[in-house]
């Protein structure tokens, strides 16, 4: 194998695909990224087992071939060659890769290619085409809700829904949920319910931020599923386990519904919460006309700050983990937020205040007197 490639280009896609190159694995080939040269091109492609990324690589190609190589090193010495150019080269009886630049001459050992796991092709008669920002931006709504807790699997990933002219995302870590739904522009060829591992959605997140008027393709297959722009291709496992029944976690009926200025209370909650530390709750005292949201953090300080609220009823006292509460108000976004409570031991349950049907469950916090 042998390849000239500009350095920028070079650096950009390393950058890229290096991001899902595992760092914890035994096998020592997930560490590293393989290129593949060929008459119809380069790829660079990584993997951790759990997602792939395969991207392409303008270059001039010498002579065809594959070579794995140790992402984090090949991606540093690209970044710190002198010349606007480079040629990789492949030395069998070696087993290194010659990179030149410039005046510099690199030699790096390769990795055993035959330890690289083949990538996933999508199959016929299983891909849809859909809007990529209306797919992301539904995703990233409900992602911070997922669980960063590997002993229960399930709820690391976000349950994606999708027919006709409906698409629904479900994250939960079992403290708060997050539900998404949106409208699509354009009926699907065909529905599907997965468990998509939430950090393979916000990688799919980043991509499409570079993406230049592709459709993202999702291709469903037994255990994985497949998402492509363009020549880029995102492959993630899907998620075994039967993921919890949300809907009967969301409860029929509230006693109270209250509409807020959205802004203006996430506001408060930031500042507030900067004296909940310590695992200290946020505290929401609701009395006739008035909110009162305090924390007091022993050793650290208090705070609290009043706004009008249309509150009616008995006073009402709950407390939330400041962290999470701040998650649901700044994925609102803008315009009012309303927020509905039944009782202090009973979860909260925050929408945005227009059509853009997003919920935001959160569980309380038990409040010592």
């Amino acid at each position: 194998m042998k390849i000239t490639v500009e350095r920028e280009r070079l650096l950009a896609q390393l950058q890229t695909v290096s991001r899902v190159a595992s760092t914890r694995s035994a096998i020592q080939a997930l560490s590293g990224v393989q290129l593949l040269a060929s008459e119809a091109g380069c790829e660079l492609r990584a993997t951790d087992m759990d997602v792939g990324l395969r991207v392409p690589l303008e270059a001039e190609v010498a002579r065809e071939g594959m070579v794995v190589l140790p992402a984090r090193l090949v991606l540093d010495v690209v970044r710190s060659l002198p010349a606007d150019s480079v040629t990789l080269e492949l030395r069998s009886a070696e087993q290194d890769v010659e990179m030149v630049s410039g005046s510099a001459t690199f030699h790096i050992r390769t990795l055993r290619g035959e330890d690289f796991p083949p990538f996933p092709e999508a199959e016929d008669g299983s891909t849809v085409e859909l809007e990529p920002d209306a797919f992301v931006s539904t995703a990233l709504k409900v992602a911070g809700s997922a669980s960063r807790d590997e002993t229960r699997p399930v709820l690391t990933g976000i349950l994606v829904s999708a027919s006709d002219r409906e698409l629904r995302m479900v994250a939960t870590d079992s403290y708060r949920l997050s539900v998404k739904e949106t409208t699509l522009d354009a009926p699907l060829s065909a529905g599907f319910e997965v468990n998509v591992p939430a950090r393979a959605l916000q990688e799919l997140g980043r991509l499409v931020t570079h993406a230049e008027d592709e459709q993202l393709r999702i291709s469903v297959r037994q255990n994985q599923v497949l998402f492509t722009l363009g020549r880029v291709v995102l492959s993630s496992r899907l998620i075994d386990g039967q993921f919890p029944n949300y809907q009967q976690l969301l409860p029929e009926s509230f006693e109270h519904e209250l509409r807020l200025a959205g802004a203006e209370f996430t506001d408060v909650v930031r500042r507030i919460s900067l004296l909940a530390q310590k695992n200290a709750p946020l505290r929401l005292a609701f009395s006739q006309g008035e909110l009162t949201v305090s924390a007091q953090t022993p050793d650290v300080g208090e705070a609290l700050e009043s706004m009008p609220v249309a509150f009616q009823g008995e006073p009402l006292e709950i407390g939330f983990n400041p962290e999470f509460l701040r998650a649901g108000l700044e994925a609102v976004e803008e315009g009012e937020v309303v927020l509905k409570l039944i009782s202090p031991l009973r979860p909260g349950l925050i929408e945005s205040g227009d059509e853009s049907r997003f919920r935001y469950l959160i569980m309380p916090i038990r409040l010592n007197v």
